[in-house]
């Protein structure tokens, strides 16, 4: 199986191009071992670069679990600049399809090469039975959400997959690494969730840690960044236009008045191409 290895703002994951090879079998326990950053590649999870009937190509992500996910903004910059590079599309506007649907991007390009990828990442879904939480509200803002012996104020938004935002003082270790997978899998979020810790340095920019659903702790998170962005307005944190620090880069993220479209720009880079042997 052919791969290649590529990354957004460090969410990295493995990449098979299913346009020029067959869709692998196993897929759930390939991602698993692929992913593994002792005896595999070494990655976030999986992602299936796969022709569409709808759009230009058609991505399909596994966690590092090998659980299916809905959609990845840091990946999808990925597939864009692959679908590019390779020419299997070479234009600087495409549609690329989702499980939570088909995404416009614009690339920009230097020396034939896409560089950073602009995402019309959608509008983002606020009703709790859709994100699906059971916590109260429509939107949830700034919920009490009693977990490991403190209560924390959460904001939940979903961009086609789950978000749990908690706006703290620091994001600290023992927030991300020690409540994060407890919120990921409370029974509060019957699909699990993805929890983002932020910061905010000031209405226009914040600093985030991700806790990512089936991957655990990733140096960025597309949708998550996209979720901060809106849940910062509602919390009454940050303004519409942010950029947003996370461990592997920043992304720049609007949500715009006019269309209610979360905006999410940021880099794509490829790092290297090679032969899974099995």
């Amino acid at each position: 199986m052919r791969f290649t290895k590529m990354h957004g703002a460090g969410n990295d994951y493995v990449y098979v191009d299913c346009f020029h090879q067959p869709i692998p079998d196993g897929l759930p326990e390939l991602a698993q071992r692929v992913s593994h950053r002792r005896f595999g590649i070494g990655a976030d999870g999986l992602i299936l670069i796969l022709p569409s009937r709808v759009a230009d190509a058609r991505m399909q992500m596994f966690n590092a679990d090998g659980s299916e996910a809905e959609m990845c903004g840091n990946g999808i910059r990925c597939v864009a600049k692959y679908v590019f590079d390779r020419g299997i599309c070479h234009r600087e506007q495409l549609r690329i399809e989702t499980k939570a649907g088909v995404l416009a991007v614009s690339l920009e390009v230097s020396g034939d090469r896409a560089q950073r990828v602009r995402v019309d990442m959608g509008e983002p879904i606020l009703q709790a039975q859709r994100i699906p939480t059971t916590l109260p509200g429509d939107p949830v803002v700034n919920c009490d959400f009693p977990v490991g012996g403190r209560t924390l104020a959460v904001t939940c938004v979903s961009m086609g997959n789950p978000h749990c935002i908690v706006f703290v003082d620091r994001a600290t270790d023992e927030l991300v690494l020690g409540l994060g997978p407890q919120i990921e899998s409370d029974p509060r979020f019957p699909a699990r969730v993805n929890v983002e810790f932020v910061e905010v340095v000031s209405p226009r920019e914040v600093r985030q840690r991700t806790w990512e659903r089936g991957s655990g702790e990733t140096w960025a998170c597309g949708t998550g960044a996209s979720a901060v962005c809106v849940a910062g307005v509602l919390a009454q944190r940050t303004e519409r236009r942010i950029v947003n620090h996370l461990l592997g880069g920043d992304l720049a993220l609007e949500w715009n008045a006019t269309d209610n479209h979360v905006y999410m720009t940021g880099p794509a880079v490829e790092v290297f191409s090679g032969d899974w042997p099995e």
